[in-house]
C-alpha cells in the first residue's frame, strides 16, 4: 500500500493561490482581508449515506467540496480555502486520481485553494472544512428574516430526490435524457456563489437547500421566531411530465427532498424587481414561492388556498 505522505504529495498537493503556507507542514498559514470576516463550515460526506458506494469517483470529489461551497453561498461569503480528511480503505490509484481530478475541478471552477488536511485507512469518509471572507457585518444569517418579507428560491426542487428514489427502485435509465438530467443534479451541484454575493444589501436572511425546503427554511423561521406561507403552484419542481407521478409525489420530492443545494432566502417586497434583475444577469431562475408572517409556524397552500398535508419535514440523519 501507498504511503499516507506519498499519497497526499501524488493527489493533493499542489500551490495554494490564496494562502501564505498550504499542504506540506503543521498548519496552513493564510491571511484575511482587512475589513472581512472569515466564515468556516464543515461538512462529512459518509459511502452509502450521502452517495452511493458506486458513484463515479470524480463526482464524489467535486461534490464533497460543492457541499460546503453551498454553504459559503449561503452566507454572501467568498470561497477561499478548504482543508480535507479523508479516510480509504485503500489506495485505489484510479480511484484517487479521478476523485482529486473532480475535486480539484470544483476548486478550480470556484477559486478555492487546498490548504491542508489528513489521510487514513478506513471506511470511506470525506470531511471538508471550507473558510471563505464577507465585509464586516455583512454576511446573510438565518436569524434575520422579518415579516412580510418574500420567500425565494433558485433553480429547480425536488431533481436530486428523485434521482435518490430512481436508483434505490432500480428504474433510473441512464440513457433518458430526463433521468440523465436528474443525475446531473444529484451528482454535479453548482453552488450558487455569484447569486449569494449579489444578495448582500439585499436579503435579510438565507441558507442553502441540502435537506429540503421545508426543514431548511423552517431554520430560517426558527432564527427568525416568525412563520412562513409557501404557495405550492410558485414552487419551481422538476420536470414531472416523463414520471407519470402523482401530485402528492411530486409535493413531497420539491417540498422536503434533499440534495438540491440551490438557494432559499428571504428580502422585503420593495426589493422583488431588484432580485428579478440579479436572476436575470446571472442566468439563474429565482421563484418567489411565500411570505414571512409575524406568527410562527409554516403552513403550503394549494392553487385553492387550501393546506397541504405533507409527510415528512426533509431530511435528518437520525431519523
Amino acid at each position: 500500500m501507498q504511503s499516507e505522505f506519498n499519497l497526499i504529495k501524488e493527489y493533493f498537493t499542489r500551490p495554494s493561490k490564496n494562502a501564505d503556507l498550504g499542504v506540506g507542514d503543521d498548519a496552513a498559514l493564510v491571511s484575511a482581508s482587512p475589513g472581512h470576516q472569515l466564515a468556516i463550515s464543515t461538512d462529512m460526506s459518509v459511502a452509502g449515506t450521502h452517495f452511493f458506494n458506486d458513484f463515479p469517483p470524480y463526482f464524489i470529489g467535486w461534490k464533497s467540496l460543492a457541499v460546503n461551497i453551498s454553504d459559503m453561498a449561503a452566507m454572501g461569503a467568498s470561497p477561499k480555502w478548504a482543508t480535507l480528511a479523508i479516510a480509504i480503505p485503500d489506495t485505489d490509484k484510479a480511484w484517487l486520481s479521478e476523485f482529486s481530478r473532480g475535486f480539484f475541478a470544483c476548486a478550480d471552477a470556484f477559486n478555492v485553494s487546498l490548504i491542508g488536511g489528513d489521510t487514513t485507512r478506513g471506511p470511506l469518509n470525506i470531511s471538508v472544512q471550507i473558510m471563505g471572507e464577507v465585509p464586516n457585518g455583512q454576511a446573510l444569517r438565518r436569524d434575520g428574516a422579518k415579516s412580510g418579507d418574500e420567500i425565494w428560491v433558485s433553480g429547480s426542487l425536488g431533481g436530486a430526490a428523485l434521482a435518490v428514489h430512481k436508483i434505490q427502485k432500480n428504474t433510473l435509465d441512464a440513457k433518458k435524457p430526463s433521468d440523465q438530467s436528474l443525475v446531473e443534479k444529484l451528482q454535479h451541484p453548482q453552488p450558487r456563489i455569484n447569486l449569494g454575493l449579489a444578495l448582500r444589501g439585499i436579503a435579510h436572511s438565507a441558507i442553502d437547500l441540502s435537506d429540503g425546503l421545508i426543514a431548511d427554511l423552517g431554520h430560517i423561521l426558527e432564527s427568525s421566531q416568525l412563520g412562513a406561507t409557501i404557495d405550492w403552484s410558485k414552487i419551481p419542481h422538476f420536470d414531472s411530465a416523463p414520471e407519470n407521478l402523482s401530485v402528492e409525489t411530486i409535493q413531497t420530492f420539491a417540498l422536503t427532498g434533499g440534495d438540491d443545494y440551490e438557494l432559499c432566502f428571504t428580502a422585503p417586497s420593495n426589493r422583488h424587481s431588484d432580485i428579478i434583475n440579479i436572476g436575470k444577469s446571472l442566468d439563474i431562475p429565482l421563484s418567489q414561492v411565500g411570505t414571512i408572517k409575524a406568527n410562527e409556524g409554516l403552513i403550503v397552500l394549494d392553487d385553492k388556498n387550501n393546506p397541504i398535508s405533507i409527510k415528512g419535514t426533509g431530511y435528518d440523519h437520525f431519523k
